[in-house]
């Protein structure tokens, strides 16, 4: 069931009256379809099933063709044919209706004072519940021994397509690659708007996929941003607010060590499905500095990997020092993408009869910048390793190896079924100027556009639209978990309870709306993090609704509203004229904020 969004503009308030409604046991004599009762105050949908216990059976589904179907696709039909005696639902944070609140104690009253309505609702219908729907059947024709086979095969081609249906074909499972660069800025490369160096490589790869120009990482740093896309859940949920340091300042920062290996993993998720799954690059959530009790790789379920000095199992070639970097590495800074591309192009050659998983997280173009001026480096930029010709250098190299991944990925024949997504963990620092971020407003450390919202690249040959701009279409680092598990045919656990939705109908064409709000966090204390400054520093939290984006710090001080449509830039803020959503998003930003669990220093 689908509720409108009434938090946007042309739904001021909402609905006053509780809504109900009624779903009969079907038109088929004999059917056990599903008969329901239900109400909807403004915020909530109570559901009772009548026969919750019943299994939905007609002519059509105790066909033989069904119950194959039904056999090879238990969960799935498990899931539609059996339901509970009853249901609630949070229809404006859940608007798809996918949580199932009612065993949840801090809804108890909710579902007291709902379901205690129904009862009335009923009386005044004359409506009986069950004793009337089975007095509905009993009145019914026969009409089962007038249904000839020609319509049973056209009702389960229907019932087929409509459980069944996927924008992309399931038979042959595609290879994966997120290529998820370090500190990227929106226009960074010239098919954003780039004007640094030339990018022939990272513009192939958009030739040959999909633009987006409205995707959001889960943070505007590092290990909270690698946390939300790994689990597709808000990094908060996990006690990752800051980048990863000492166990001082992790403390300090009121969050972990390193990620519960308990959290969902994307990774182990592909595994389980059959998957070889790699990781070549950063890491950063969890290891290095005096954190020596981080999980090791396997436990998030990776069967290879090759990281840097911040990851529970350090590369030696990269690691020659007790440090992040060093002139004294085997593998020279300048050579770390290269070395992190020849790992993924090895792993595919290892695993050639399986189906593979890769994360490929280069630490460029994270300063300090170290290109390869030549065989006479010595280790000292002559212009400085925050410069803007530094930068310049180090992108260069950085699309030269995006192109030898694509070229060997070619020679193994492997680019035809392989999803590559390019994207960038946070904003840029520096920014020189905003000339990285494309014009938005703020840096990474930053909760405006220009320290969450990233370049975005997605390919998949034959299945994603080539050369095609969605400006339109709002997506998560969150939504990429549940979006490409969609894509490659993989189940998610039963148990998973993301925060992210499926976009992969956006990836495969069809813009659309994210018809959920997007949540972010920054920054706890004055102790143990670090801040851009004005006009880049931002409050600590913010919300995205729609068009609407609201930035606030956690006491409730300096808010801040914007059109994030009409004006990304965030140049004009509203809050005194547009009182109602300020307040409403207000509500609705502290509520989320309030249930991340916290860790005090």
């Amino acid at each position: 069931m689908l509720q409108p969004d009434l938090r946007k503009s042309k739904y001021p308030a909402c609905h006053r009256d509780d809504v109900y409604g009624e779903h009969t046991r079907g038109i088929i004599r004999g059917s056990d379809a599903y008969a329901m009762r239900s109400v909807r105050s403004a915020y909530f949908l109570y559901i009772e099933n009548l026969n919750y216990d019943g299994v939905f059976k007609n002519t059509v589904t105790n066909g033989a063709l069904v119950k194959t179907w039904m056999e090879k696709n238990s969960t799935r039909a498990n899931a539609y044919q059996k339901r509970p005696k009853e249901e609630l639902y949070d229809v404006i944070k859940d608007p798809f209706n996918l949580q199932n609140l009612i065993a949840d104690p801090k809804f108890k009253k909710v579902k007291s004072e709902l379901s205690s309505k129904l009862p009335t609702f009923m009386k005044q219908q004359n409506d009986k519940g069950l004793a009337t729907e089975l007095d509905v059947i009993s009145r019914q024709p026969n009409i089962n021994q007038k249904i000839n086979m020609k319509y049973l095969k056209l009702l389960f081609a229907f019932f087929l397509l409509a459980f069944s249906y996927s924008a992309f074909p399931q038979n042959n499972k595609p290879n994966i690659i997120i290529i998820l660069v370090d500190d990227m800025g929106f226009s960074d490369v010239s098919t954003f708007g780039g004007n640094f160096v030339p990018t022939p490589n990272i513009d192939r790869l958009a030739k040959n996929g999909l633009m987006l120009n409205q995707y959001y990482s889960g943070a505007p740093i590092c290990s909270p941003s690698r946390t939300s896309l790994l689990t597709g859940m808000y990094p908060g949920r996990w006690n990752f607010n800051t980048y990863l340091d000492n166990k001082k300042h992790n403390k300090n920062a009121e969050q972990a060590d390193y990620l519960n290996p308990q959290a969902p993993s994307i990774a182990r998720i592909f595994q389980s499905a059959g998957y070889a799954t790699g990781h070549f690059g950063k890491w950063h959530m969890g290891g290095g500095r005096d954190v020596k009790d981080a999980p090791v790789f396997e436990k998030y379920g990776y069967d290879a990997h090759a990281s840097t000095y911040e990851s529970p199992e350090p590369d030696p070639l990269l690691t020659a020092t007790n440090w992040i970097w060093s002139d004294k590495d085997s593998i020279k800074r300048w050579n770390r993408t290269k070395y992190f591309v020849d790992k993924t192009l090895e792993f595919f050659k290892e695993n050639k009869n399986k189906p593979c998983f890769v994360n490929l997280w280069p630490d460029d173009v994270h300063t300090p910048w170290v290109p390869n001026v030549g065989d006479e480096y010595i280790g000292k930029f002559p212009l400085g390793q925050e410069s803007e010709q530094a930068f310049k250098l180090v992108l260069k190299e950085l699309d030269l190896q995006v192109g030898r991944l694509m070229d060997g990925l070619k020679t193994m024949g492997e680019d035809k079924n392989t999803i590559i997504i390019f994207t960038s963990d946070n904003g840029p620092l520096p920014s020189f100027k905003g000339s990285r971020t494309g014009g938005l407003r703020g840096t990474k450390l930053s909760l405006y556009e220009g320290g969450t919202r990233m370049p975005f690249l997605i390919s998949w040959p034959g299945h994603i639209p080539q050369g095609k701009i969605d400006a339109g279409s709002e997506v998560n680092a969150i939504d990429l978990l549940p979006s490409l598990a969609g894509m490659a045919g993989v189940k998610l656990p039963a148990n998973y309870q993301g925060d992210g939705l499926d976009r992969s109908k956006v990836f495969a064409g069809k813009s659309s709306l994210r018809k959920k709000n997007m949540f972010w966090e920054y920054g706890r204390n004055d102790i143990a993090f670090k801040y851009p400054a004005k006009p880049n520093r931002s409050p600590n939290l913010a919300v995205r609704a729609g068009e609407w984006k609201l930035l606030m710090n956690s006491d409730g001080s300096d808010v801040q509203l914007y059109n994030i449509v009409k004006d990304k830039n965030e140049t004009t803020e509203l809050s005194a004229k547009q009182v109602k959503i300020t307040n409403q998003l207000k509500t609705e930003l502290l509520a989320w904020w309030e249930s991340l669990p916290k860790l005090k220093n």
